[in-house]
């Protein structure tokens, strides 16, 4: 019995909450297919920083190396200002482990929390690869005169040949292993953006030549929103800058029912990766046993995938699936027409 070593990171908020359902999932899965995986749970996150002044310590870091994944709840607490959690968490260990892709899947489980219209479930099926350590997230750049009536901030988009390339071929790689639309399109600002996105056209057609059977399409950040939201039966695989990748998946999340259902991996395909809902930490719902767990559950799938375990996550996607169509009444906290832990219990019932 193949045997894997999980840690996991319940965070701020409602994170416990979700991570508990997804790991009640976890478990009856493994019986199923007979795997096995060890977690070990770190307590890192808003709570440890206001006792302890700690965001990140080394000694856990070093430790996360030594994992096969991370399974992550949520990071954010109302007491800490915002930007220190963040980035002392979630953007220490997308660069320290490099996890140089965020890999946000767009699926519409149930046409019934679809705010398109006469959009069906086969229309909204496609999955944006983010490059993920790179671009305006890097840091770069500085304040001159900071408070003064002369002030001026600098942010700079770091883009590297390496970073990009890397990016795109893996998306090229994702639409092949899919194989549905085998089309594979780059979201830029190539008429604006004329330096970075003049990096990223050029590595994207190079690479398209390695793979003459997936089709390539270009589309500007405004007109890739514009038809999400019109025509998003046209995407299947999405790949673009960190910080248009930040923006749209969030646009698809809207569109395949809501943050409620929302899945994500920031992956480093040759180490450890680290999956998670994305709809935040959600503190006011902290407690009462109303939040939607699913999202966790879906990152909980898109992590066995991601290991090897396909069969055990495609397992758990179906059993989502039905539980969206046939149970639920909605996909939003305290409307659902059951609990968090009902919920859970619902897809381990499902289970297949």
């Amino acid at each position: 019995m193949k045997t894997y070593r999980i840690a996991v990171i319940p965070g701020d908020g409602t994170g416990p909450e979700v991570v508990r359902e997804g790991l009640k999932v976890l478990e009856a899965i493994q019986s199923k297919f007979e795997f096995k995986c060890e977690t070990a749970e770190y307590d890192v996150g808003g709570e440890r920083y206001l006792k302890t002044g700690e965001v990140l310590p080394d000694s856990v870091l070093e430790e996360l190396k030594t994992f096969e994944a991370i399974y992550l709840g949520a990071i954010g607490h109302p007491e800490v200002k915002p930007g220190i959690l963040e980035k002392g968490i979630l953007l220490n260990l997308r660069f320290a482990l490099d996890q140089y892709i965020n890999l946000r899947p767009v699926i519409l489980y149930d046409k019934r929390f679809c705010p398109l219209a006469n959009k069906e479930e086969k229309d909204v099926d496609f999955i944006v690869v983010r490059e993920n350590t790179e671009g305006l997230y890097c840091g770069a750049g500085g304040f001159l005169k900071k408070d003064t009536l002369d002030e001026v901030a600098v942010q700079e988009s770091i883009n590297t040949y390496k970073g990009v390339e890397r990016c795109i071929r893996f998306a090229f790689e994702y639409a092949k292993k899919r194989n549905k639309r085998k089309q594979v399109t780059l979201c830029g600002k190539t008429n604006v953006l004329t330096f970075a996105f003049d990096l990223w056209e050029r590595t994207f057609y190079k690479v398209a030549k390695n793979y003459p059977d997936i089709k390539t399409d270009y589309a500007h950040v405004d007109a890739t929103c514009m038809w999400m939201v019109k025509n998003p039966e046209w995407f299947d695989v999405i790949v673009t800058d960190n910080m248009f990748g930040d923006i749209i998946t969030d646009l698809g999340a809207m569109v395949q029912g809501g943050m409620g259902i929302a899945a994500g991996g920031n992956l480093n395909p040759e180490g450890v990766s680290m999956f998670e809902p994305i709809g935040g930490s959600a503190p006011k719902y902290t407690g009462k046993n109303v939040i939607n767990p699913l999202a966790a559950i879906c990152a909980l799938s898109l992590m066995l995938d991601t290991i090897g375990e396909d069969k055990a996550a495609k397992s758990i996607e179906d059993s989502v699936k039905r539980v969206v169509k046939e149970k639920l009444e909605s996909l939003s906290a305290g409307k659902m027409g059951y609990s968090t832990s009902e919920v859970g219990d619902l897809v381990v019932e499902n289970l297949t």
